[in-house]
């Protein structure tokens, strides 16, 4: 049978000889992840059912980074759970502030997902980790509960959709604007239950921080996941970040090839959809005419050129989140910010997803940049992308992000208004005090 790349790896995960969209399946899974907000009810569920023994304590993620550092005594509570279960269980990898970051950023960072894995999520932007080609879906907190027991989760096998995108990006226009465009062209639910498949030529020059936005938002039109083919570029990444993790360890990285074992590769190579794999549907589109967009209020579908809104005045730009708080955000935001002051008035917060993109930030002196353009560089947190702590908005406070959601009081108030863009187009904002293309600062 021919199968798509999503298909391809929930098989190898079964025990079954062939699987096709709409069946159940019962699978193995390779990495459990859970946050201070999810992993309590999984823990909790897990001790009620009677267990006490975690199926494997190298396969389960705890991170504290939704409501942490911990902003109040139920926040600190919540954490307070990760940790004692962590130690009870001797799970290896669970990441205390000062070490953590957003999780979506930080597994990838850490080398704990893969090409060709399953893994599971009680967060639904898990889906992330398919830039990597992985299958990656966001679960709720008692599937996790019954994934700590036995490793195992039951899924319904989705329907593929094909992402063609052909041409060249223009300048400013990166995997931010990809995906919105394309949630703008098929809506929130364009995706439902599907796996997107992002492909064409495009995507293949397309850098891992794009491709990683992009998985990202798959859930942001509905989609059980969001992958992206193995290629040059993901070996190069997987290379990196084992590079960094054996240092990290001190354990020496076997071989001194870019690309991983013999075995594993001959493996991954075959992490593509064939020929002939059946999808629901095919977009494909050119986007050298592509221009940098905005999500307005209150859809991450309600899309619109940035340089159209031009009259939307500001109290407040968000830069970081799982989805743009990596190393090329902060770089591309700080490009635009130096030796500028942000507009009187406006709040900019400025979150790199991790500790390690923390440093970084600050040895290349662009957290000194942000500072000193007026706004505030902060540790690792999810904070205001979930309306959690560090940027909370008020009655008719206005609030451009490079976060994933702006439904009605994502961010705080109901009556308050969020719209999204890429990390260019919110310094250069941040600046004028109103959205604006950043070709005009």
């Amino acid at each position: 049978m021919s199968y798509t790349i999503a298909e391809k790896i929930l098989l190898a995960h079964t025990a079954n000889k062939t699987i096709k969209p709409g069946e159940f399946i019962e699978a193995d899974i390779d990495l459990a992840l859970g946050n201070d907000i999810t992993a309590p009810l999984a823990i909790e569920e897990f001790k009620k059912a009677g267990f006490t023994k975690v199926f494997d304590k190298n396969k389960i993620v705890l991170v504290p980074d939704h409501f942490a550092p911990a902003k109040d005594l139920r926040s600190a509570n919540q954490c307070k759970i990760l940790a004692q279960f962590a130690a009870q269980q001797k799970i290896k990898n669970y990441f205390e502030i000062g070490c953590m970051g957003i999780e979506h950023a930080l597994l990838p960072e850490m080398g704990l997902v893969k090409p060709g894995d399953l893994v599971i999520g009680a967060d639904s932007h898990t889906c992330t980790y398919g830039a990597l080609g992985c299958y990656s879906t966001g679960i709720g907190s008692t599937d996790l509960a019954r994934g700590f027991v036995d490793g195992k989760i039951w899924l319904k096998v989705p329907a593929s959709i094909k992402f063609v995108y052909k041409g060249k990006l223009p300048r400013w226009v990166e995997g931010k604007d990809l995906i919105l465009y394309t949630i703008g062209e098929i809506g929130v639910d364009g995706a439902l239950y599907k796996s997107m498949e992002f492909s064409g030529p495009v995507i293949r020059k397309l850098p891992m921080d794009g491709r990683f936005t992009m998985s990202n938002m798959a859930i942001e039109a509905g989609a059980r996941a969001g992958i992206i083919e193995p290629d040059e570029i993901t070996w190069e990444y997987v290379a990196q970040v084992t590079s960094h993790r054996s240092q990290v360890t001190g354990k020496k990285a076997k071989g001194k090839s870019k690309k991983p074992s013999t075995m594993d590769y001959r493996l991954w190579t075959n992490l593509k959809s064939d020929a002939d794999a059946q999808y629901d549907k095919i977009y494909e589109w050119d986007v050298s005419g592509l221009e940098p967009v905005v999500s307005c209020p209150h859809l991450p579908s309600n899309v619109k050129p940035a340089s159209k809104l031009g009259k939307v005045k500001l109290d407040q730009v968000v830069i970081g989140s799982c989805t743009n708080g990596r190393i090329s955000d902060i770089r591309v935001a700080a490009r635009i910010l130096k030796g500028k002051k942000v507009k009187a008035g406006l709040r900019l917060i400025v979150i790199p997803a991790t500790q390690k993109i923390y440093l970084q930030s600050v040895k290349e002196g662009l957290a000194e940049i942000f500072v000193k353009a007026g706004g505030i560089f902060s540790t690792p947190t999810c904070g205001p992308c979930l309306g959690g702590h560090m940027g909370i908005l008020t009655v008719g406070e206005t609030c451009l992000a490079t976060t994933n959601r702006n439904f009605i009081g994502r961010m705080g108030s109901p009556e308050s208004f969020v719209y999204l863009s890429n990390p260019a187009v919110a310094a250069a904002s941040a600046i004028t005090g109103k959205i604006t293309h950043p070709g005009e600062v």
